[in-house]
């Protein structure tokens, strides 16, 4: 691979990392407005979208530039889909940062009517599984992606209590069902951040052991439904 090829290659690295860089940071911030009570760190977020999303525009005009002109060969082309598609899920990520911000500054204005526990323990899971599934991808680590996904399990089960939590507060006071329906959707946010983080780290696998392992974790998935189901049938 010549000089500039090479060179292009680092450059959709380069901001593949700024792009992480910038959504980590709106998934921090969006959680800090939550838990600070600061609608100034809300309206950050808000402002820094529009950022995240030319960068994915960018990211994929470069990928397109470098297949057309390029000629890449099998593993060249793995590289870009994946960066492709980890800017989409970035971005994504960056969406739902966005929302918690925006239901923040709702929550905002009213008292809390219980502590933020399992939120910011989703949030920092979350977070955690961002910025390991894109140095698996800078490094070369598929080992990692497969640690990754594992933990994606963890922060379903977070929201599975928090959601059965929070109902039975809207059941017992209904005064407090537009507080919790808030932070039920921070809450599903914060899920989706696992799931597309896990989306980037199976992308990683992917492209450096050339197998593509999304459909056996959906199996997964359907199998350990199955299996809760079968056991709420026998309880």
């Amino acid at each position: 691979m010549n000089v500039f090829w090479e060179r292009q290659l680092s450059e959709i690295r380069e901001q593949l990392l700024l792009m992480s860089g910038l959504t980590e940071r709106s998934l921090v911030t969006s959680l800090r407005g939550l838990v600070e009570r600061d609608d100034s760190l809300c309206d950050a977020v808000e402002e820094e979208d529009s950022q995240i999303d030319l960068l994915e525009v960018q990211i994929d005009e470069m990928v397109i530039t470098y297949m057309a002109t390029h000629g890449p060969v099998a593993k060249d082309c793995r590289f870009m889909l994946a960066a492709s598609k980890i800017s989409s899920n970035l971005e994504r990520i960056a969406d739902q940062a966005t929302k918690i911000a925006r239901h923040a500054k709702g929550l905002n204005q009213e008292p809390l009517f219980k502590p933020l526990i399992d939120i910011p323990l989703m949030a920092e899971i979350g977070r955690e599984m961002l910025r390991d599934s894109i140095s698996s991808y800078i490094e070369g680590k598929p080992d990692l992606a497969v640690e990754i996904i594992a933990r994606d399990r963890s922060v379903n089960d977070l929201y599975k209590q928090l959601a059965r939590e929070l109902t039975s507060y809207m059941i017992e006071d209904p005064k407090t069902i537009t507080r919790a329906l808030s932070l039920l959707t921070i809450a599903k946010a914060l899920e989706r951040v696992a799931d597309h983080a896990t989306n980037i780290a199976e992308e990683v696998f992917y492209l450096y052991k050339g197998q593509d392992i999304r459909h056996e974790r959906v199996r997964k998935l359907a199998a350990a439904a199955r299996r809760e189901e079968n056991g709420s049938d026998r309880g």
